[in-house]
């Protein structure tokens, strides 16, 4: 996904409106991009107070003192940690930090929200739920898109039985040449890895949770890198992504069983030679199927074959989402609502990716525990 611009507005005057009910003090733990569609979701919550800010560059914390008033400033979670006290953090570091920041908060007696993917491997995802288990605190990884109104849609009608046992899912992340130019994204010591865990994991999140969230048992995997690794001057949305530090896939396809006998099939790319991008998955059933993108329901009626679409379906983009996904967060830190992606719920799609690329590795399925 594309990095979103942000009003340059700022944050704390429009954060810090009065509110009759409490206000959660949150602090952020890694300033770069994603840290300011979270700031700009924020900005639209009364009851948010943002303290601090956390970053290793302190170009980054500038950012965040010039353009949206933090007050609080570090170089050191664990200082801030100590020195503020908040209620509450968001973790939007590089993959390989969000373990050590989330586990770190969690101790100090914080909320936690981190980005996805919720960790590096399955045995990260354990040491964050049970630090925050042990400290009685709440811990959310950061899906979107089962927000959205296409998955919503879908989770209700697999709710209602519409689509019976369902049996096969297509999982679709591809980018025709779309190697994000910013950030660590090509480093696979800070990621884990390409586009499987940067962008698949939203469309197998949104799949799997529209399926029931079966238990995944077992995976196959293969991944090529044929692109990034090398200089080119291909006419591209995001050129001049850093080739020489790229250790990622451009492509991985992946298959996973589950518990309940059904198969989810995942393709993700960051450069594949394509006609255009897909952002999407499909899904069949024994009684009906559907398609993530336009959201459709394909069944049987009155003795024929129908398509259904929605007549209404309300618009979504990243800041909407990221309202939402923040939103409920909020509301579970302050009012103990039911939270829609707890981490249990971050360590399911992680063993679907750690399966992937072990079995990739391995050159043979493997199974998840």
């Amino acid at each position: 996904m594309p990095n979103e611009s942000v009003s340059t507005e700022s944050f704390a005057s429009e954060v810090t409106k009065p509110t009759k009910g409490p206000k959660l003090r949150l602090a952020i733990i890694g300033c770069g991009g994603i840290s300011e569609t979270h700031l700009k979701a924020l900005k639209t919550m009364a009851d948010v107070e943002v303290v601090a800010g956390v970053d290793i560059k302190p170009e980054r914390l500038d950012v965040m003192r010039e353009k949206y008033g933090i007050p609080e400033l570090f170089e050191d979670w664990n200082e801030m940690l100590e020195k503020v006290a908040p209620d509450a953090v968001s973790v939007c570091t590089p993959n390989g930090v969000h373990a050590p920041a989330t586990i770190a908060a969690a101790k100090a007696g914080c909320h936690v929200i981190t980005e996805k993917p919720m960790a590096m491997n399955p045995a990260e995802c354990q040491q964050m739920i049970d630090a925050a288990k042990d400290a009685g605190k709440l811990l959310v990884c950061g899906f979107q898109f089962r927000y959205h109104p296409n998955t919503q849609m879908l989770v209700r009608a697999r709710e209602e039985d519409q689509f019976g046992d369902i049996m096969f899912v297509k999982c679709q992340a591809l980018r025709r040449r779309g190697i994000p130019n910013w950030g660590v994204f090509g480093q696979k010591e800070l990621q884990g890895g390409g586009p499987m865990i940067d962008i698949g994991v939203h469309v197998i999140e949104m799949a799997h949770y529209t399926m029931g969230s079966p238990k995944p048992v077992a995976a196959s995997g293969n991944v090529w890198t044929y692109l990034g690794d090398k200089s080119s001057n291909v006419v591209s949305q995001w050129p001049g992504w850093d080739w020489e530090t790229y250790t990622v896939e451009d492509l991985a396809i992946g298959q996973i069983r589950f518990e309940n006998g059904a198969v989810m099939q995942i393709e993700a790319s960051f450069a594949a030679h394509i006609e255009k991008d897909v952002w999407n998955f499909t899904m069949i059933g024994d009684k009906g199927g559907a398609r993530w993108d336009p959201t459709a329901i394909f069944t049987d009626r009155a003795g024929t074959m129908t398509n259904t679409t929605a007549g209404f379906l309300p618009k979504a983009d990243f800041h909407t989402l990221f309202i939402s996904k923040l939103r409920n967060f909020v509301d579970g830190c302050l009012h103990g609502k039911q939270l829609e992606c707890p981490g249990e719920a971050g360590m399911a799609v992680q063993k679907i990716l750690d399966g992937v690329y072990r079995s990739a590795e391995a050159g043979s399925e493997v199974t998840i525990d």
